[in-house]
């Protein structure tokens, strides 16, 4: 085997040496390269160099670049394709591979470059910051021409060991510089006594190396000191704590904290998380509560159990009292709503009594007792009841209504406004004229023996008296309206239908009215505690109030149903009346002076009781109807208003029945029956109480039962005045069958129309006695003197109209017989 290869190459070594008698081209050349690659026999990949006349394998290529690679160290891939002639994608391809199989290169910006290169440059490195004790790396960067955080990269695992040096914050220190600025750190940090911000101090280290190394100082980066101080914390050569990694808080500091917190609290029980902050301390609660597990920490506050007992014993007795905490008020100044609220429900007495329901607490810190707002709610229902007397009253002024109540003969006036300023506000005014006020019964016969000459004088002075009373009213009113003031707004604020219903307003005046202490503790925001309360109380008033009210209403049925029944009755007898008296105005239509007299008297005398009477009965039916509590009220047919009282009532009554009511008031001023007697009707009709109408049966009943009455008065009249009327009046009946009213200043007129139905002695009669009649009033009339003889003088006229008294009464005797 050794010789066939011995002579194998003896034959090659001739064949090479042999000059051959054909010579290729180039062009032959690759021509037969790409026939063979063609055929397989050159099975791998060959390379054109950049010349374009040698072929290079991939292998070769790889060899040529790692040799050129270690022999420079460093070289950029655009060199290694000058330095080997093949196309620069070829040779970043490879450069990859290389990179990949040796990892003592790397691959950087273009670049490839050997491990023994940067320990090159790391020795470099060493001898220079040696030399400079600090050198900053973006420096070392460009001069190297390669980015910062390669040099980094580079550098680190050379530190301690090629490089003698200390890497913070992008530059290299030398350990003397470092010891040198470590001493400056900690010397600072031993120094501060305060909590301080490390950023502040660094940067006044800086300006101090600064100056110590002048121009060609390098500025130290905040990072390598604040480096340098976290490794002296971690030591111990300094104490003290770091939040935040900046701000750094001295331990002789801590210690004053602690000492300054623990003398707060044990003198006071409790501790603002304020006081802490200003401390320092960045999170008090935590503090607090691990340096006194027994306290108890609140909103802003932190407080010891004695505080809360404290609390606990003084709401435990508010509520036992039946009274009602400010729980606030009893903690100190600094302490919130929110902290007393959270400290009520600590207290053990509030959280049973507020689980058995015999305290709620408003407001977050006010804690009531359930007997406390029940005596609110009771209290709050009696004004209830008492604003439902005063509405029902009216809207009639106070002093303008006088009370239901019988007047007598010889009372006067003022009594009767006092009552009445008595039931409207309680007795507050009794300011009113006095004068006499005579009583008014049925328009029957006995009307007539009250009339005389001087009865148009009487009616005058009444009305004068009466106005005067009523514009004396409107004043007393006024000075009741200026002294309770309250009692007017809360008036307003009731609407007139919603009285079952109060408001939260009106029920939070009424609170604030009742319960002065509200006032008195400062609470002027209705929101901390007088609107929740009224928003709670409400509903119970409301429930309670509509109780009542409706006991009341049931109690009342029965009361209403029989003031209608007799009103009914009252009226049709009085309105049969009225109608009876109205036919006997016919027979004076023909002197108009005498008809307005006789329609004024007519309705003064006979049409204002009867109105008085349905004013009182409507307006005691409305208070039953309304839910008002109404005192048993005398005979109404006794009732006497004053036009004013008789508006002030009319404008109580509800929708239409107070317009027509009004409408009745004024016919009553006016001058025509017949205008009264529609209003009338039409009041009553909206009242539900229909009226009969006169017929020509009733008419003759009522007017026999007339007849019979004034005849049984004139045979037992002993008064020659008062007898003179009455025989008119009868008179009037046997002549014409009609039952005249009329007052003393129409007597005359009356006789004079009888003239023509009588014979001259009865005529003659008539006008004597009646002239001898006015002569003895106006003689009454007259002051008395008792030297003039006057006082004879009367007593003679009235012997006189005594003597003739048994003739006057033969007139109505014979006229009767015949």
């Amino acid at each position: 085997m050794d010789d066939e290869l011995l002579e194998l190459q003896r034959q090659f070594e001739f064949a090479q040496q042999a000059k051959s008698s054909i010579r290729l081209s180039d062009r032959n050349v690759v021509e037969l390269v790409q026939k063979l690659q063609q055929l397989q026999i050159i099975d791998f990949e060959l390379l054109h160099t950049a010349s374009g006349k040698e072929y290079i394998t991939l292998d070769q290529l790889r060899n040529e670049m790692v040799t050129e690679v270690k022999r420079l160290g460093r070289i950029s891939v655009i060199d290694l394709a000058d330095v080997t002639g093949v196309d620069l994608y070829y040779v970043e391809k490879l450069s990859q591979n290389i990179i990949t199989d040796h990892g003592e290169l790397m691959l950087t910006q273009g670049e490839i470059i050997t491990e023994a290169y940067w320990d090159s440059i790391a020795e470099e490195i060493n001898e220079r910051l040696q030399e400079c004790s600090q050198i900053a790396l973006t420096e070392l960067a460009a001069q190297l021409n390669v980015g910062l955080d390669l040099i980094a990269s580079v550098l680190e695992p050379r530190l301690g060991t090629i490089v003698k040096g200390r890497l913070e914050g992008g530059q290299l220190y030398t350990p003397a510089y470092v010891a040198r600025v470590s001493a400056m750190v900690r010397g600072a940090a031993r120094g501060i006594t305060v909590p301080t911000n490390l950023t502040v101090l660094w940067s006044s280290l800086q300006n101090l190396l600064q100056e110590m190394d002048g121009a060609s100082g390098v500025a130290v980066d905040g990072s390598f000191f604040q480096s340098l101080f976290n490794g002296l914390v971690k030591r111990g050569e300094i104490s003290g704590s770091v939040r935040a990694g900046v701000h750094w808080t001295p331990a002789v500091f801590a210690v004053a904290q602690k000492e300054s917190v623990d003398s707060f609290f044990s003198q006071n029980s409790f501790i603002s998380y304020d006081v802490l902050q200003k401390l320092g301390i960045p999170q008090p609660v935590q503090f607090l509560q691990s340096r006194y597990p027994e306290g108890k920490p609140l909103v802003t506050t932190f407080v010891h159990p004695s505080m809360i007992e404290m609390l606990d014993a003084a709401t435990e007795d508010a509520l036992e009292r039946g009274s009602w905490s400010d729980s606030l008020s009893l903690l100190p100044p600094s302490f919130t709503p929110q902290d007393a609220s959270k400290m009520l429900f600590l207290c053990q007495s509030v959280q049973l009594a507020l689980k058995s329901n015999k305290a709620h607490i408003f407001g977050d810190f006010y804690v009531l007792s359930s007997s406390f707002m029940k005596d609110i709610c009771d209290r709050t229902v009696k004004e209830l009841e008492t604003l439902a007397v005063s509405r029902s009253l009216g809207t009639v002024k106070p002093g303008d209504l006088p009370i239901a109540n019988e007047v007598k003969a010889g009372y006067d006036s003022s009594r009767l406004s006092e009552s009445s300023e008595m039931a409207s506000d309680g007795g507050s005014n009794k300011h009113a004229d006095k004068g006499p006020k005579k009583k008014r019964g049925k328009a029957t016969g006995n009307t007539l023996a009250n009339q005389s000459e001087s009865g148009a004088d009487n009616q005058e002075h009444t009305s004068t008296k009466s106005k005067k009373s009523q514009r004396r009213g409107k004043d007393t009113s006024s000075q009741t309206s200026d002294s309770k003031q309250g009692s007017r707004k809360e008036s307003l604020k009731m609407k007139e239908d919603n009285l079952s219903s109060p408001s939260e307003e009106w029920i939070m005046e009424k609170i604030t009215a009742l319960i002065p202490d509200f006032e008195e503790q400062g609470i002027d925001d209705p929101e901390t505690i007088l609107r929740p309360l009224a928003n709670k109380l409400r509903p119970t008033i409301i429930n309670t109030w509509t109780e009542k009210r409706k006991a009341l209403f049931k109690d009342n049925a029965e009361r209403m149903k029989q003031l209608l029944d007799n009103l009914q009755k009252k009226l049709d007898e009085s309105f049969l009346n009225m109608q009876l008296y109205e036919k006997a105005l016919e027979l004076f239509e023909d002197d108009q002076s005498t008809s307005v007299v006789l329609h004024r008297h007519l309705l003064r005398t006979v049409a204002a009781p009867m109105v008085d009477m349905l004013l009182h009965d409507l307006d005691e039916h409305n208070k039953l109807k309304n839910g008002v509590e109404v005192q048993e009220s005398p005979n109404s047919e006794s009732i006497s208003f004053s036009p004013g009282d008789r508006a002030a009532i009319s404008k109580s009554f509800p929708g239409a029945l107070a317009n027509k009511a009004l409408a009745v008031v004024e016919a009553l001023e006016g001058k025509r029956v017949e205008t009264f007697m529609s209003s009338f009707r039409a009041v009553t009709e909206e009242s539900g109480l229909p009226l009969k109408k006169l017929d020509k049966k009733l008419e003759r009943t009522l007017l026999h039962s007339y007849r019979k009455e004034l005849t049984s008065q004139v045979s037992a009249e002993t008064d020659p005045v008062s007898l003179l009327p009455k025989v008119v009046s009868l008179l009037y009946v046997q002549v014409h069958h009609k039952a005249l009213q009329a007052p003393g200043r129409a007597i005359s007129v009356a006789i004079s129309q009888l003239a023509d139905k009588l014979d001259e002695t009865a005529c003659k009669i008539l006008a004597d006695y009646q002239a001898a009649a006015v002569t003895l009033l106006t003689l009454s009339a007259a002051p008395v003197d008792e030297d003039s003889g006057a006082s004879d003088i009367i007593l003679s006229k009235r012997e006189l109209l005594e003597s003739q008294m048994p003739a006057l009464k033969s007139l109505v005797s014979s006229a009767s017989r015949s």
